[in-house]
């Protein structure tokens, strides 16, 4: 499973952008999903993550009340709409997917996920 991120850019403090993360399989499984964010010289941290069914939702305190992680029904692919964005969003974002057939599963841990994409640059200007 390949994993495509895709929807970042520069940003002024305050602003939105929405990232969209797809596969290159057109399958019906449909695993978890994460996103993670990686900022220069910093490690990389979770940032959102949603279960199969899309009940179980989980945030980094970091970004509580201004990101939401969202999927369509099918295939396997995710959404983070992010509001409010701040310099410290600054980061390359990266999706994620998580070999499951769980419904409520939402790992939080990178070495919870199988399959990465490539990521995508997110810029937020002060």
């Amino acid at each position: 499973v390949q994993l495509q991120a895709s929807g970042g850019g520069l940003v002024q403090a305050g602003g939105s952008l929405r990232l969209s993360c797809t596969s290159s399989v057109r399958t019906f499984d449909t695993y978890p999903m994460g996103w993670f964010r990686q900022a220069p010289g910093k490690e990389r941290e979770f940032v959102a993550a949603i279960s199969i069914t899309g009940r179980r939702i989980r945030y980094a305190d970091t970004v509580k009340g201004r990101f939401t992680i969202s999927r369509d029904d099918r295939y396997i692919n995710a959404h983070l709409q992010m509001n409010n964005l701040k310099p410290e969003d600054t980061a390359v974002y990266y999706c994620a997917a998580a070999h499951s057939a769980r419904n409520d599963y939402a790992p939080q841990a990178r070495g919870d996920y199988d399959y990465w994409g490539q990521g995508t640059e997110v810029t937020v200007s002060s």
